[in-house]
């Protein structure tokens, strides 16, 4: 009898993890994953790319809303593939593709950071295009939520009076001469970046979408980087990348957001923090 009954209880155990373990796969989101490769990379074929590319972002983000990211090149000098471009994908947020970054051809940019927005527990995906036209595939976790929907660190006329302002600053490297080798450089721009799922805390209407779309670097005329961003960049977008100088005396920056402006500035190559 007690073995009868001890039988019965383990199948009932058996049965309660069985449909316990139903419910959570129930509860699991889908991946949406194999529909963005459709979707913004037209089903082209993903190759493993931790030879090629790496990304860094923090495991759990300390401000959603300004999650830091890194990508990097890990090519070797002698390969003879190029870096062309890295577009940047947070899986769950509502607008995934975050940023397509396509690199000069004789910049041979290296290494990029921004911070973007994380609206929930999602994958990350970087997806390096080479010069021998295949691409590379990464990814990483990020614990967060809410990042699209945070409201605004600064004020609608402070925003306002920032609006296109843009700042320029190089920072010293070892290996950096006096007019060429490996730079290090960061461009910051004034806009609010409005994700169009933020809203109003006097109104309680949301906020429409209103951010930087376009973003192009050229040292002289010869192009070192150029963004297409979405609703996933931060407020005031901050672009920080490594890239070889051509001995270039200016360093100039165009910029254009989602209502038509267009802002620049040029800088010569020495000058910093203006």
């Amino acid at each position: 009898m007690f073995r009868l009954r001890l039988l019965c209880l383990l199948a009932l155990s058996g049965v309660v993890l069985a449909l316990g373990l139903s419910v959570s796969r129930a509860a699991e989101p889908a991946d949406p994953w194999p529909g963005l490769v459709q979707d913004i990379f037209d089903n082209r074929p993903m190759n493993d790319g931790s030879g090629v590319i790496a990304i860094e972002m923090p495991y759990r983000a300390e401000d959603a809303a300004i999650v830091p990211v890194t990508l990097r090149s890990k090519l070797s000098p002698d390969d003879s593939r190029r870096l062309k471009a890295i577009t940047l994908v947070i899986d769950q947020n509502p607008a995934p593709m975050a940023a397509k970054f396509e690199v000069g051809a004789d910049a041979r940019v290296s290494e990029i950071s921004t911070r973007v927005r994380v609206n929930s527990y999602t994958n990350v995906h970087a997806v390096a295009e080479l010069s021998d036209g295949k691409l590379y595939m990464v990814k990483t976790y990020v614990k967060a939520s809410g990042g699209c929907s945070a409201p605004a660190g600064k004020n609608a006329e402070e925003a306002r009076n920032r609006l296109g302002q843009m700042k320029y600053r190089q920072f010293s490297r070892g290996d950096q001469g006096p007019t060429s080798g490996v730079r290090e450089a960061q461009v910051m721009i004034g806009h609010p970046n409005n994700s169009g799922l933020q809203m109003d805390q006097i109104t309680h209407l949301y906020v429409p979408a209103f951010f930087i779309d376009e973003l192009h670097l050229w040292q002289d005329d010869s192009p070192v980087l150029s963004m297409e961003g979405g609703i996933s960049i931060s407020e005031d977008p901050n672009i920080r990348f490594t890239y070889i100088s051509n001995g270039a005396k200016t360093f100039r920056a165009e910029a254009k957001d989602t209502s038509g402006h267009v802002f620049q500035k040029e800088w010569k190559v020495d000058e910093s923090g203006s």
